[in-house]
């Protein structure tokens, strides 16, 4: 079967969303996506229908996630101490561990058909942190990754005091991808005090601003992570409101 190859991807910034709202909205376009792909091969090659791609982006009020290879007792937090911080908490279905998501963090969902890119996942997960490199550097910052670690890093190479300023998690299915990207921009990083991030403890969390030494116009960062992630993906970008 040779799939119709989709390039275009609808970006959508949701503003700030409360996890669950979030979440299940991603759901309902991933079961969409992978619904199609299952009809399509059920098709004669002319009756198919091209796959759509998606962009979210998203800001969350304070919640702790724990992916499904996470260990509870990275939350260090009990019900009394999530309430007394104004935070939720979910187990969710994406890979990694314990991370923190709340205001001043960008977080973006990719849900693509790698069918219509490339299927390999590492790369996928490569190209998401290279866009989140690209940004850093645009504003003077050189970053990079950690051998073994996903996600973004300062003084990666040294590492006399690594801190990781985007964290990442994905699902897929079907070379369809869900969850994403947590890049601190503006973030209150006290938070990550009560979670062992990702289960790593001998690591530090950092966020732009703290960098920078001043506020970051989140618009700005925002629309350049997407040209990245645009370029790097070859991607037909369109924004719908």
């Amino acid at each position: 079967m040779n799939q119709i190859i989709n390039k275009t991807v609808e970006f959508r910034d949701l503003g700030r969303m409360d996890y669950q709202e979030a979440w299940d909205y991603q759901e309902k376009i991933f079961a969409e996506i992978v619904a199609l792909k299952i009809k399509n091969r059920n098709l004669p090659s002319d009756q198919q229908e091209s796959t759509p791609n998606y962009l979210l982006f998203v800001e969350h009020p304070h919640v702790y996630t724990l992916g499904k290879s996470g260990k509870q007792e990275n939350l260090l937090l009990d019900e009394a101490g999530l309430a007394e911080h104004e935070a939720s908490y979910y187990k969710i279905n994406r890979g990694g561990d314990i991370t923190y998501h709340g205001p001043g963090q960008l977080v973006g969902y990719p849900i693509l058909d790698l069918d219509n890119f490339f299927t390999d996942i590492h790369k996928y997960l490569r190209l998401l942190e290279e866009a989140i490199i690209l940004t850093l550097a645009d504003y003077g910052i050189e970053a990079g990754r950690i051998d073994g670690l996903t996600g973004v890093w300062l003084d990666h190479v040294a590492q006399k005091n690594p801190r990781k300023i985007c964290a990442m998690g994905v699902k897929s299915s079907r070379w369809v991808t869900m969850h994403g990207f947590a890049f601190n921009l503006n973030a209150n990083v006290s938070y990550f005090g009560h979670i062992i991030p990702c289960g790593i403890d001998d690591k530090a969390v950092t966020s732009l601003h703290l960098e920078l030494g001043r506020p970051v116009d989140e618009t700005e960062a925002k629309n350049k992570v997407k040209k990245h992630l645009a370029e790097l993906f070859e991607m037909n970008l369109i924004e719908v409101k």
